[in-house]
């Protein structure tokens, strides 16, 4: 079988396109994923049990059922509720949410490996508490959390490909349009591979250079 690579030429702007737009929803929803995880991670240090159990449910919720059901209910069961989003906004915040769930235990279990002790000294200085996340806790535990961090952004990547079952003009989508279309599956579906295992590898680079970037400040 012959690779006919003149498809590439035709639909290359397509696929400019989709990738564009996979590159932001990624961005995106990574980004909301990791701050609302870290809230919902430092609430949960808090050990109090009003926030702790809808906390819980939140997560077990999300980490508890697949991506693409809830892009489903969010997508096509929001209407019926009166909450009406478009697919761009629900494969962002679909993302979100599920990143978050995961991301939230991350910075969780990051928080519960700081020593008292120094939470205790802190305190004996009389530093407030959001001091104590930014100058203290919070450079510490991103030496712990960055390869979980990292390898929970590179699942969010490749779960983007999900986001063309509701109608998401992402890279797959139009990977998907090209096949119907050309009756051609082994060129795009070889590059598809290709374009992720390349996001892949860069977003691994560049979670290997935050940690080393991490630790050497801590070293200092």
């Amino acid at each position: 079988m012959s690779f006919d690579l003149s498809l590439f030429r035709t639909y290359g702007p397509q696929l400019i396109h989709g990738l564009e737009l996979t590159v932001v929803i990624w961005i995106l929803g990574s980004a909301l994923g990791i701050l609302l995880g870290f809230v919902l991670g430092l609430a949960l240090s808090a050990g109090r049990r009003a926030l702790t159990i809808p906390i819980r449910c939140y997560i077990e919720f999300f980490r508890g059922t697949p991506l693409l059901v809830q892009l489903f209910i969010a997508y096509y069961g929001g209407p019926a509720v009166g909450i009406a989003l478009n697919a761009f906004t629900v494969g962002v915040l679909g993302l979100a949410l599920y990143g978050a769930a995961y991301f939230a235990e991350i910075f969780r279990a990051g928080f519960s490996s700081i020593p008292p002790g120094q939470i205790d000294a802190a305190r004996s200085f009389g530093i407030r508490r959001w001091a104590r996340v930014r100058h203290i806790l919070l450079p510490q535990i991103l030496v712990l959390a960055v390869p979980p961090i990292t390898n929970m952004l590179i699942i969010l990547l490749k779960d983007t490909a999900i986001l063309s079952i509701v109608t998401v003009p992402e890279l797959t989508f139009e990977v998907t349009g090209m096949t119907i279309e050309t009756f051609s599956f082994v060129e795009p579906f070889f590059i598809l591979a290709l374009v992720y295992w390349g996001l892949t590898e860069f977003t691994s680079y560049c979670g290997r250079m935050a940690e080393l970037r991490l630790g050497s400040y801590l070293a200092h």
